[in-house]
């Protein structure tokens, strides 16, 4: 186990809400879908409480309005709680406006219910990229501290490849805000995903343990793990869905947890809060990634 304390983060949000099933659950359905996101939240909470372990939850405020007791669970078991946005939708198919209702709307449920400053922001399916900028100027206007909202790889629905792949401070008009992106290793020239979600259960564990560890130590950096309470739900109901979405969502369900009882062995894990702020490498004009559009990788 390496010295390196890194970020544990949860997008909490339930089975049905994920980007791919956009075209196939249309959110007016949501309220009548079996909700599984308070035992799946509550299996993780146990979980990080037999680690003596703190998180950060990106709670979605669909899910926050419904189960405030769920939030309030979260912060009484010592985890922070940030914003994931309330209706999960991409932020690049969102106007600045309705954009900033989203998050306005997010924050105040998320702050109402717990009687803290919410400081964080993650973006449904990292959907911050060379399209969508502008929302960090959003973001800082609505009192936002940080965000995690970019992958610094290449993919077919997100990714800015040039962003930088440690912490660093986007200096815009509006002000500052810290950027926390997905964390990557860097081999021949490129950056390959090892944070979590589903490169942590379609790829093998090896993979998850050497990009941390190298992480760690031969940069001397914390790495940002993501997961999402429905990854450790094999019994969740299936959607009928395209078999690219069904690979990407079904795949390895069964093995998550012990997978992620393994990772709270073999690494240091704490809040953002707690890890992240730590380090930062420089001030970026974040404009100098608008030229730099992602594609599949």
């Amino acid at each position: 186990m390496t010295s390196v304390l890194n970020a544990m983060t949860v997008d909490v949000e339930d089975y049905f809400h994920v980007s791919a099933f956009d075209g196939v659950v249309p959110r007016s359905r949501w309220p009548a879908m079996e909700s599984r996101v308070c035992a799946n939240t509550e299996r993780l909470l146990d979980l990080f409480a037999e680690h003596g372990i703190s998180a950060t939850f990106f709670v979605l405020g669909w899910v926050a309005e419904r189960h405030p007791a769920l939030v309030r669970l979260i912060v009484a078991q010592g985890h922070e709680i940030a914003s994931h946005g309330y209706a999960h939708r991409l932020v690049y198919d969102q106007t600045r406006e309705a954009f900033r209702a989203d998050v306005c709307r997010a924050k105040a449920l998320l702050e109402d219910t717990t009687g803290q400053r919410v400081h964080g922001y993650r973006a449904p399916s990292y959907s911050i990229t060379p399209r969508s900028l502008w929302a960090f100027d959003v973001l800082i206007e609505t009192g936002h501290r940080y965000d995690a909202s970019i992958f610094p790889i290449r993919h077919d629905r997100y990714g800015i490849p040039a962003s930088a792949r440690h912490a660093y401070t986007v200096t815009r008009a509006a002000g500052t805000l810290l950027e926390l992106p997905g964390s990557t290793c860097r081999i021949a020239g490129m950056n390959l995903p090892v944070g979590g979600g589903g490169y942590f259960r379609l790829l093998p564990y090896a993979w998850t343990r050497f990009g941390i560890e190298t992480v760690n130590r031969a940069e001397g950096r914390p790495a940002i793990f993501y997961i999402h309470p429905w990854e450790i739900d094999p019994d969740q109901p299936r959607v009928a869905c395209s078999p690219l979405s069904r690979f990407r969502h079904y795949r390895n369900l069964h093995q998550t947890e012990a997978r992620l009882r393994r990772l709270l062995k073999d690494f240091r894990f704490a809040s953002v809060m707690h890890t992240m702020l730590q380090h930062f490498d420089t001030t970026v004009p974040v404009d100098a990634f608008a030229g730099a559009l992602p594609y599949c990788w």
